[in-house]
C-alpha cells in the first residue's frame, strides 16, 4: 500500500530503532534524562534560541505558547485555515480562555497589512490582541512556504504594537530544506516556536517548543506537566528526535522532488486542476471536477487500487510525500492516479 494520507504515518527507521534502544535515559521531570537534554540543546543552539523544552506533540507544543503569552480574554491573530484553527480542537478557548481571530490568507499566507488591520486598539471597549501566530510551512495552505521577508514585515508590525509572535514550526525543517536558509533565520523573529520531530523526520512522537526568556521556561514546564505532557524516561523517544536532526533533514528535498513529479503527473489528467507552482514541499493539493466518483468513493477507488490519501472538503483532495515513499512508489502512484481519475 503507498501511504500520501500524511507524513505522520512514516514509521522509524531501522538505524533510528537502534538508537532508541541504546538510549541513555532518566527522570525527565527532574531533568535528569540525558538524552531528553541533549535534544534540548541541539535544538536551541539549532535556532539561535536559549533553550528549548520536548513536548509529546506539537498540538502542545502550540497551545502552551498561547497559554504562555496570553490571558483569558483576549485575542489571537491567526490564519483562518491554519493547524490552530482546524486541528486543536478549540484548544486555545478551552486551555487558554482566549478567543482566534481568523484572517483569510493566500494559501494560508498572511500579509502584514492584513496583521495590521486586526490588531484591536488598546481602548476600554474592545478585546486585545495578545499574539500573533503564523505557520510555516502551512499545512492546509498545501505546504506553503512564508517568505522570510514577509515574516519580517509581520514582526515589524507586531514590536510596533508590543505585540508576541509565535511560530507553528510543524515542518518548518521542510522549508529549510526547500529554501536552503538557516534555521535560525526564520526562529529569530518569533518569540516561541514549536516545530515537530515525528512528520517529515520520522520520529514516531515529539515536538521541541523553543524560546529566549528563560522564565518562560520555567512556566512552560509547570503547564506542560498540568496538560499532561511530562514524561518520564522519555529520552528514548529524544534519542529518535536526535537521530532525525542528524540524518533526516537534508534528505527532505527528495520529498519535496516526489511531490512535484506527482503534481505534474496529476496536471495531466483532464478531471484534475492541479497548480504544479503551488508544490512548494511535500504536501500537494488538488481538485477534481467533472468525475462520476464521489470524493468518498475515489479516495475507495485509489485503496482499492493500492493507493491512499485524503479527501479535504468539497472535490479536494490531499497527498503528501514522505521518508516512507520511495521514487518507485512515486512512480506507481502516479499510475493509479492516472487509470482511476484518467478519462
Amino acid at each position: 500500500m503507498i501511504d500520501l494520507r500524511s507524513d505522520t504515518v512514516t514509521k522509524p527507521t531501522d538505524a533510528m530503532r537502534k538508537a532508541m534502544a541504546r538510549a541513555e535515559v532518566g527522570d525527565d521531570v527532574y531533568g535528569e534524562d540525558p538524552t531528553v537534554n541533549r535534544l534540548q540543546e541541539m535544538a536551541a543552539t539549532m535556532f539561535g534560541k536559549k533553550a528549548a523544552l520536548f513536548v509529546p506533540s506539537g498540538t502542545m507544543g502550540n497551545q502552551l505558547a498561547i497559554r504562555l503569552h496570553t490571558q483569558p480574554g483576549q485575542e489571537v491573530i491567526v490564519e483562518s485555515t491554519a493547524h490552530i484553527v482546524r486541528y486543536e480542537q478549540g484548544a486555545a478557548g478551552a486551555l487558554a480562555g482566549v478567543q482566534l481571530h481568523w484572517v483569510t490568507g493566500n494559501r494560508g499566507l498572511i500579509s502584514p497589512e492584513q496583521v495590521e488591520a486586526a490588531v484591536r486598539p488598546k481602548e476600554p471597549h474592545t478585546i486585545q490582541t495578545a499574539l500573533i501566530c503564523l505557520e510555516n510551512t502551512h499545512n492546509s495552505g498545501g505546504g506553503t512556504i512564508y517568505p522570510l521577508a514577509t515574516i519580517e514585515r509581520i514582526r515589524a508590525v507586531a514590536a510596533s504594537h508590543g505585540i508576541p509572535m509565535h511560530l507553528d514550526g510543524a515542518r518548518l525543517f521542510n522549508a529549510i530544506a526547500a529554501t536552503t536558509l538557516p534555521p535560525a533565520s526564520y526562529a529569530q523573529h518569533f518569540d516561541t516556536l514549536s516545530v515537530c520531530l515525528s512528520k517529515g523526520l520520522g520520529a514516531p512522537a515529539g515536538s521541541l517548543l523553543m524560546m529566549n526568556d528563560l522564565a518562560l521556561l520555567d512556566k512552560a514546564k509547570r503547564l506542560r506537566r498540568m496538560y499532561g505532557g511530562a514524561m518520564r524516561q522519555a529520552g528514548i523517544l529524544a534519542a529518535a528526535g536526535i537521530y532525525a536532526l542528524d540524518h533526516h533533514i537534508g534528505r527532505l528535498k527528495t520529498d519535496h522532488d516526489h511531490a512535484k513529479r506527482l503534481a505534474r503527473q496529476l496536471q495531466q489528467i483532464s478531471t484534475i486542476r492541479i497548480n504544479v507552482q503551488d508544490v512548494d514541499t511535500n504536501i500537494v493539493i488538488f481538485e477534481v471536477i467533472g468525475h462520476r466518483l464521489s470524493p468518498s468513493a475515489i479516495v475507495a477507488a485509489l485503496k482499492q487500487e493500492g493507493l491512499l490519501i485524503n479527501a479535504i472538503g468539497g472535490n479536494r483532495f490531499r497527498a503528501v510525500t514522505h521518508l516512507d515513499i520511495s521514487s518507485a512508489m512515486t512512480e506507481e502512484a502516479c499510475k493509479i492516479f492516472t487509470r482511476v481519475l484518467g478519462d
